[in-house]
């Protein structure tokens, strides 16, 4: 099928191009017009599969989550038995992948967070929806490793894994910040080393008599 017979290549070219535009210059600094020519497509193209560029961002977010998820199963496929050395392996994934990326743009999520949230509720859903899945799938790796014994019991796997996220994207924009990998594999590591581990109950002195 050529290209100008399937009816799909226009508006992936448009989501691939505005993906990687939104994560290196954010949404405000992006124009359509950008986004056509980065795709090599005409402008008067976007608007036969898109609604508005705000419609558009909300369709980059649902494809930018469906990749995290595609990346999830990768890592999973990889990563060691052990239910603890599987968490840890997604984050060293995911570190790794920023770090050797070529660049730190850091999480759509978080960009799109601090730049459209509060002014398109399109957006916002989706990103509530992305963030969420992020959350979901680890909070399952945590419920698994508590079960285990292997991470700390005390705390809902849901709560302990939206901690986790919050610190996450926290670390992601002191990342973009300094240009340095440091603040995400300083954070994820006391999280995982200090937060993570099952609390062990004290030894009183009459205990240990």
């Amino acid at each position: 099928m050529s290209r100008t017979a399937n009816p799909t290549f226009v508006p992936e070219c448009l989501i691939t191009a505005g993906l990687d535009l939104f994560l290196n210059q954010g949404y405000n600094a992006t124009g359509v017009q950008k986004i056509t020519s980065h795709a090599g497509v005409p402008k008067g193209s976007f608007y036969n599969h898109f609604a508005s560029k705000e419609a558009f961002a909300a369709a980059v977010v649902a494809r930018y989550s469906d990749n995290n998820a595609k990346a999830w199963q990768l890592m999973m496929s990889t990563a060691p038995d052990g239910p603890l050395d599987r968490i840890h392996h997604v984050f060293d994934q995911m570190i790794a992948y920023h770090e050797h990326g070529g660049r730190l743009s850091g999480c759509l999520i978080g960009i799109f967070a601090a730049e459209i949230a509060s002014s398109s509720e399109a957006c916002r859903n989706e990103l509530l929806k992305a963030q969420a899945a992020w959350r979901d799938r680890l909070a399952e790796l945590i419920t698994h490793a508590q079960a285990a014994q292997a991470v700390r019991g005390d705390i809902d796997a849901r709560l302990l894994s939206e901690t986790t996220w919050n610190l996450w994207e926290g670390a992601l924009l002191r990342m973009k910040i300094e240009g340095s990998i440091r603040p995400v594999r300083e954070g994820i590591a006391v999280i995982l080393d200090l937060l993570y581990p099952p609390v062990r109950p004290r030894v009183s002195a009459s205990d240990a008599r």
